[in-house]
């Protein structure tokens, strides 16, 4: 079984390194050997920034790659229009297993992330900044960048900044997510979609990007856009940071130039000569064929063309002795434990898709496989989030990259491999716990809400309501019997029973292994039926 990645694996660079310049003369470059190794860097207006990013196509490295020069005017002229000053954000939220390359950067290279979110906090006249992380090595790193530069979150200070922790969890790197955290609320996605650039932190616009691209934007800050484009494709100029693991020798997170073929990085980390399928992009992404990685090359556009996903840098080839699906169902139980528990599309949804492909490798036949392919399709741009949409767009890759074995399982006995678990996940599958604030309050309750088929007459308040549980089918009807209330929803569950205009909800809670809920005279029967929470 594949072991958990540490926080800082091997680090390894292709041509010169620009990114990573400075790691092998120290383990952590410090203001002073930040400044001896990269020089220092002069302010720049914001329609300079902005010219700069267009100039080097600088996109988001997160994975959503959404142009940086739009997203700069986009803060910039808000902020004018409304006559306030916006707030900065760096995104470090790093909390997918097969991902480390931000992680790598913060704890090795937090200056040079700080310089490109100190550029544009001056120029566009930022007085906040806010750095969201999720792990205990990058707040030490980044808390101890910010006091070697005599910065700080004082009321008194020109520049109020500060470390924003959240729980590791595949959601909070979500950008609402970590604005709805540094706003004081949970780590979660809020119910709505309000673009960050007009209304971010505290109503202001915000920038917010990943931690590797303000790092670029210093890079390309200093040496100039004719000296980065030198560097890589004419279209997609500069280096990549890319997080190589799965069935690999040596782990690594690797810088390369753009334009680099990808079986050169594969086999850097010691993969498979003929790997049976490599996961581009993440979790979140797509699988590839072998054939195909013969084609494709380290870009955005190149490995969109062949069918894949450069997404957030994680690269996963998985050897032809285990099995692709059973691999794919580990993955996809993983995301569906990720879920926030709020919208339901995506906390039962991925559940069920899970099941599904669980049911296929059982030899569950074609029906199971087209109730795959059904709940992938039903979850997708549903959500408060893009969580579904991306846990969604891998179940459909697994279902259309690995045909023959497939097949296998859907009309024989299986491809006849062990599942030999080579792609990384969290200890025990799931994220570290022990953060404050983390999973409990976020989590599925100890309750459940069920429909008495016997008086429901449809009405649909239930959905209005209560919509992270309740979804209507085409009869109007609810399309679940019964299911688990997020702990965050446990009032509107209980409104909902309350106002259902036919009395066909009733609570229940599960109250093995605790006394019995003292609530009141809330509507919940302490009958000990209820099924055990996901993933507890």
């Amino acid at each position: 079984m594949n072991e958990a990645l540490p926080d800082v694996p091997e680090v390894r660079v292709v041509g010169l390194p620009q990114l990573t310049s400075g790691f092998d003369l120290v383990e952590r470059l410090d203001l002073p050997m930040h400044l001896k190794v990269h020089g220092p860097l002069e302010p720049m207006g914001g329609e300079q920034l902005a010219q700069l990013s267009e100039r080097i196509n600088l996109k988001g490295r997160g994975g959503a790659g959404f142009p940086f020069h739009k997203k700069l005017r986009s803060v910039a002229e808000a902020a004018i229009k409304r006559g306030v000053r916006p707030v900065v954000v760096v995104n470090g939220s790093e909390d997918e297993p097969a991902c480390r390359k931000d992680t790598v950067l913060i704890n090795r290279a937090p200056h040079l992330i700080l310089d490109g979110a100190l550029l544009c906090a001056e120029a566009m006249g930022a007085r906040t900044l806010v750095i969201g992380v999720t792990r205990e090595s990058t707040q030490r790193s980044m808390e101890a960048a910010l006091a070697e530069r005599g910065l700080s979150n004082g009321r008194r200070s020109a520049l109020r900044a500060r470390v924003q922790r959240n729980p590791v969890r595949m959601v909070t790197g979500a950008a609402a997510s970590l604005i709805r955290s540094i706003d004081g609320g949970p780590a979660i996605p809020p119910g709505r979609k309000v673009s960050a650039s007009r209304s971010g932190v505290g109503g202001a616009p915000t920038l917010l990007s990943n931690a590797e691209t303000f790092a670029q934007l210093a890079i390309a800050a200093r040496i100039g856009p004719e000296r980065y484009g030198n560097t890589g494709l004419y279209d997609e100029p500069g280096t990549v940071m890319l997080t190589v693991s799965g069935a690999v020798a040596r782990p690594m997170v690797i810088e390369v130039p753009t334009g680099v073929p990808l079986r050169y990085v594969l086999q850097l980390a010691g993969a498979p000569p003929v790997p049976q399928g490599v996961l581009t992009g993440g979790y979140h992404g797509k699988w590839i064929d072998a054939a195909t990685v013969d084609e494709a090359i380290v870009s955005r556009n190149s490995l969109q063309q062949v069918g894949g996903s450069l997404g957030a840098g994680a690269i996963l080839p998985i050897s032809q002795d285990t099995c692709p699906l059973g691999e794919s169902l580990r993955v996809a139980q993983w995301l569906a434990e990720e879920s926030a528990g709020q919208c339901g599309p995506c906390y039962l949804g991925l559940p069920a898709a899970a099941r599904g492909l669980e049911d296929i490798l059982n030899g569950g036949g074609p029906a199971a496989l087209e109730a795959v392919k059904q709940v992938a399709r039903n979850v997708k741009r549903r959500g408060a989030c893009s969580h579904p949409d991306g846990s969604a767009m891998f179940l459909e890759s697994t279902v259309t990259a690995f045909t023959d074995d497939l097949a296998a399982h859907v009309l024989g006995n299986g491809c006849g491999r062990p599942v030999a678990g080579v792609l990384p996940l969290f200890e025990g599958g799931r994220a570290p716990t022990g953060v404050p604030g983390g999973g409990e309050e976020n989590g599925p309750s100890r309750q459940k809400i069920y429909v008495d088929w016997t008086l429901c007459r449809g009405h649909g308040l239930c959905a209005d309501i209560l919509p992270e549980v309740f979804q209507l089918g085409a009869d109007g009807f609810p399309t679940v019997a019964q299911a688990e209330v997020p702990r965050f929803a446990e009032a509107k569950a209980v409104r909902a029973v309350r106002r259902c205009p036919a009395l066909a909800l009733r609570i229940e809670e599960d109250t093995r292994g605790q006394a019995p809920s003292s609530r009141g005279n809330l509507p919940v029967l302490s009958q000990g039926r209820g099924r055990r929470a996901l993933g507890r």
